[in-house]
């Protein structure tokens, strides 16, 4: 966390994706800590509670805590605080939380919470328990409202988007495109040789992936933004068995980026996965793929 002197703003959650939701959450605490002329500073947890609490059922990530760190800053957080959530902090009792958290390490003028947000040993907290003990302490708790559309905005659903391959629906809920962040690999080189060289960019553990299938989108790397076409699966026409998050940089057949960190930008999923009767259909099928994803993201052929 960067340093703060004085009393703070906390706002506390997950903040997985840091999505629209989030950023309601984020903006309530940014108007209070504004009229209050306090910094705001985000409290969030890593790994994901319920790697601790329920490893067999540990959701997938949507953002490396890298990403919601600086996405937290964005949304206008001044600080983030990254609380280390072992299976010791897993115990404490609602009190000890809000001591901890609250008054040792931020020296909390006010906390900011969502109605859904549960604490401490069993998640017995409750934010009604917090506003009690808040005020004992002399700390302002303030409860914001889910926020939603047709259904809130979660974390829970974005997952069930991606996982579907519905990236558009998710993007609504993120208010930005569903992306991926990892390092750029070396694969089997088949791309090449066919004619469609492609970045193969290896993402970490546990992170949240679309349904197999082929997407437009874009590659992020050096600086640059490439519009691309994009698979996701096994390479089912060579019998793969690896998962594989490739991009196929429209047009470029000159980039070396091996090594390189690079984003994948999800905008739209064109197909599922298949296998073709021979190579010709399916290098017909990546042709039309290519001038689809173009269409999708208006690139006009150079």
């Amino acid at each position: 966390m960067s340093e703060t002197t004085g009393s703070v703003v906390a706002c506390i959650g997950v903040f997985d994706g840091v999505h629209r939701g989030h950023r309601t959450l984020i903006d309530a605490a940014r108007r209070i800590a504004d009229e209050a002329e306090l910094p705001l500073v985000a409290i969030t947890f890593y790994p994901h509670p319920a790697a601790v609490l329920r490893p067999e059922a540990v959701p997938s990530q949507i953002a490396s805590l890298e990403d919601r760190v600086a996405l937290l800053l964005e949304a206008g957080a001044d600080a983030v605080e990254v609380i280390d959530f072992t299976s010791e902090y897993a115990d404490i009792t609602p009190t000890e939380f809000i001591d901890d958290a609250l008054v040792e390490r931020m020296n909390a003028a006010h906390v900011v919470v969502g109605e859904n947000f549960r604490f401490g040993r069993l998640a017995a907290g409750t934010p009604d328990l917090l506003m009690v003990e808040c005020a004992e302490r002399k700390i302002t708790a303030h409860i914001v409202p889910v926020a939603a559309d047709s259904t809130p905005w979660s974390s829970t659903r974005i997952r069930t988007q991606v996982s579907s391959g519905d990236v558009q629906g998710a993007a609504a809920v993120l208010g930005r495109p569903f992306s991926l962040t990892g390092t750029v690999v070396h694969g089997d080189h088949r791309g090449r040789e066919l004619g469609y060289p492609t970045a193969n960019v290896q993402t970490a553990p546990g992170m949240l992936v679309p349904a197999d299938g082929v997407y437009a989108g874009w590659l992020e790397t050096a600086g640059e933004r490439y519009p691309a076409a994009i698979s996701v699966g096994t390479n089912p026409q060579f019998h793969g068995a690896e998962l594989r998050i490739e991009a196929y940089c429209l047009d470029r057949t000159d980039l070396d980026l091996y090594g390189l960190p690079a984003r994948v930008v999800f905008a739209r999923r064109l197909r599922a996965q298949a296998v073709f009767d021979s190579l010709e259909a399916f290098l017909d099928q990546m042709a039309l793929d290519v001038e689809q994803a173009r269409f999708v993201l208006d690139t006009p052929i150079p």
